[in-house]
């Protein structure tokens, strides 16, 4: 019977479980992207006390492009000296660790009008009302680029893996969602075209960092927003995924922040669990498509996660929030203690001064 403590292969690499501490942005980066110490420490702990894989927060792929304070950079290779030091870190620990790239588009409130936000078609973002500049042909190619050479930086930064960040209203899952995507070029309408701008953006990826480096990618299962990604949408994508040659795919949903309180609530014909908010999804995705899935959001006990792992063909889990309340769960489970993780998800995680547990820790 297989168990979350079992080791897993992604790619070329070898993970001595299957925990994900899923991309978490902690808002603690100088304001060109640099790490902080605070956010080594971050890190090295997370490696001490046996994660699986561990994904940095979202690192922006082109400097004008900043949704958020403090959020990580590779847009430059000057970065590199800084990130070769943490992966030496992490792989003291003998861990393994991988960096999410991305482009977050409209999905930003910050400094909205020092910059060009670019976006798919001129739709205002649902939750931030933002507004961007329509990508012209051209705008889509640089993006892509951009997307293959912060790859490149992260293989040469020495992390096992790159993730490339198509989910939670970010400018490629804009380009996913016919809410968003309007568009009546090669780019707008079919599945098939509304995804052109993605596989372009793995394409460069892929040439920059080879055949046999790590390539995962995150996505959401559906928008949960009428008119948008849907589950049917999101099947067909993971088949083209496969078909290219993706190396795992990491689902999530578009519910940031609400899916505690959306248990039960049914969409695309699937219900958000309480436990595991988007197992049923994962669960199809991983039989009708080849490729690692892991599932994340809502998971904190191992009992659950293993029942989940042998009743379907999930491959893994991704964990974020529990990890700022405890840094050492993972250990804490593989010695014996398997209590629930005592993170309650209520979101409150999310402060002005960087995201840190506010009901059981301090600052």
């Amino acid at each position: 019977m297989s168990s979350v403590f079992d080791n897993i292969n992604i790619g070329n690499i070898n993970c001595k479980n299957r925990i994900l501490r899923s991309a978490t942005w902690e808002a603690l980066a100088d304001e060109k992207g640099f790490m902080s110490d605070k956010q080594y420490e971050i890190y090295e702990e997370l490696a001490k006390n046996d994660v699986g894989l561990i994904s940095t927060g979202y690192a922006r792929i082109m400097e004008s492009d900043c949704p958020n304070a403090g959020m990580m950079g590779i847009y430059d290779d000057c970065f590199i000296p800084s990130y070769k030091k943490l992966t030496d870190i992490v792989h003291k620990h003998n861990g393994k660790i991988m960096m999410q790239i991305a482009y977050g588009g409209t999905k930003t409130t910050y400094k909205v009008n020092e910059r060009t936000i670019f976006c798919p078609s001129g739709v205002p973002e649902i939750t931030t009302g933002t507004k961007g500049k329509e990508m012209t042909i051209d705008d889509i190619k640089l993006v892509a680029k951009a997307h293959g050479e912060a790859a490149r930086r992260v293989k040469e930064s020495g992390f096992d893996a790159v993730q490339i960040h198509a989910g939670h209203n970010y400018l490629l899952n804009q380009f996913l969602s016919p809410y968003y995507n309007r568009r009546a070029d090669e780019y707008g309408g079919s599945i098939e075209n509304r995804a052109r701008a993605v596989i372009e953006c793995y394409d460069e990826v892929r040439k920059a960092v080879g055949k046999d480096y790590t390539v995962m990618i995150k996505i959401t299962c559906t928008d949960f927003t009428e008119g948008g990604f849907s589950f049917d949408d999101c099947l067909t994508f993971c088949k083209m995924l496969e078909k290219k040659g993706i190396d795992c795919i990491e689902i999530s949903g578009n519910i940031h922040g609400k899916a505690e309180k959306m248990a039960g609530y049914e969409f695309d014909g699937h219900s958000i669990l309480k436990d595991g908010y988007f197992v049923e999804y994962g669960k199809i995705i991983a039989d009708k498509v080849n490729v690692p899935i892991y599932v994340t959001g809502g998971f904190r006990s191992p009992e659950y996660m293993n029942k989940i792992l042998s009743k379907t063909n999930i491959s893994g889990f991704g964990i974020s929030r529990p990890f700022l309340t405890e840094p050492d769960l993972v250990k804490r489970w593989i010695l014996g203690d398997t209590k629930k993780a005592k993170c309650v998800h209520c979101s409150k995680c999310r402060t002005p001064e960087g995201n840190y547990c506010t009901v059981f820790c301090s600052k």
